[in-house]
């Protein structure tokens, strides 16, 4: 494995910024386009609290980037996990997030909470690369079932999938958790085991929005929890999620014949894959797989790509792009056949600052 270091470039860093914290990196290419989202915190590095979702964009293939941009801002609330992917069909952008009351937090979300303070989904689009937005157009009622809690897009970029009969289709990854009739009998880390993946689609450029496939592991072994996709050359998605919780191998993935409707079978662990309980991106680079993920099992240290050469059925590690104290990541293609590298990476955090760096895949 190389640890050859691509140079890296700070994008975000809190200080001086107005932010308490910058976290969630999530990246979209659209030609010499880049879009760095990331939820900017406004008063802690907490996942609770008021929170904003913003934008670097890139308009040189990420060597330069221009000011800090608010995309979605609401007093009281959290703003986060944003999802972007390009229309094929117009050229827009659109972004998908999620948003809940400031104060409320994972667990009381989880056991079902009022309109006002549960997580709820919203869509907005941009027509000029991400120079302006509209504003949020709430799509909850079209992809959240009335049992499920939590839930979070993402956090990575979104696919519009290029052949076969559903080409065109936009697939969001994403996850959720049950909120059963019994959920008061169960002590907490039960509680947070009833997570599930999911995915969402839109076959009309993002106007409207459906539920895809759900999946949920009743057992212990796998709980399936932040998602990302990828388009393989034979027309299947492949799903990669951290496995939240779960006594099984600290990531898992599944496959889907129909465009994300349904998966062909459940989640699986991936054995060859150590990390943490943690987020991580999948990218497919021609006949091959990328998958970021720091890999030190107790600690997020050491983000490392990861190289499959078969369809994800096997993977090997290809590059230490950090090996110190490191986080979630987002993985695009540029052109020239380089991918870029969103990150989150710091001497003393593994959040201190978000990064960006570049590679080439065939070197891997």
């Amino acid at each position: 494995m190389s640890s050859r270091l691509p140079p890296a470039e700070i994008v975000f860093d809190p200080a001086g910024s107005g932010y308490h914290t910058f976290r969630i990196p999530s990246l979209l290419a659209k030609g010499d386009v880049l879009l760095a989202f990331c939820e900017g915190r406004l008063n802690s590095s907490a996942d609770a609290g008021e929170i904003e979702v913003v934008l670097r964009r890139s308009l040189d293939a990420g060597r330069t980037w221009l000011p800090l941009q608010q995309v979605c801002a609401v007093p009281g609330k959290t703003c986060g996990n944003p999802v972007p992917v390009v229309d094929p069909a117009t050229g827009d952008i659109v972004l998908v997030t999620v948003q809940n009351g400031a104060e409320a937090v994972e667990i009381t979300v989880a056991r079902g909470t009022d309109p006002e303070s549960g997580r709820r989904i919203w869509l907005q689009r941009s027509t000029d690369d991400g120079a302006t937005w509209s504003e949020p157009e709430e799509i909850t009622a079209q992809v959240k079932p009335a049992d499920w809690g939590w839930y979070a897009t993402g956090p990575c970029h979104g696919i519009a999938l290029t052949q076969g009969q559903y080409a065109g289709r936009l697939v969001v990854p994403a996850n959720h958790s049950v909120v059963p009739a019994e959920y008061d009998d169960l002590d907490t880390a039960a509680a947070l085991r009833l997570n599930g993946g999911h995915c969402i689609f839109s076959d009309d450029g993002g106007r409207t929005w459906q539920l895809g496939f759900t999946d949920r592991n009743d057992g212990d072994e796998i709980n399936g929890n932040e998602t990302t996709v990828a388009e393989l050359a034979d027309g299947r998605l492949y799903f990669n999620t951290r496995n939240h919780r779960g006594t099984g191998p600290a990531r898992a993935h599944a496959y889907s014949s129909d465009g994300g409707a349904t998966l062909d079978a459940p989640y699986e662990g991936i054995k060859e894959i150590t990390a943490p309980g943690i987020q991580g991106s999948v990218l497919r680079v021609g006949d091959r797989l990328l998958l970021t993920t720091p890999v030190v099992p107790d600690a997020r240290r050491e983000l490392t790509v990861f190289v499959s050469d078969d369809d994800g059925a096997s993977w090997r590690p290809g590059l230490v792009v950090h090996p110190g104290m490191a986080g979630y990541s987002d993985l695009a293609p540029l052109p020239g056949g380089q991918v870029g590298l969103f990150y989150e990476a710091g001497e003393t955090s593994s959040f201190a600052t978000l990064r960006f760096s570049t590679f080439d895949p065939s070197a891997l």
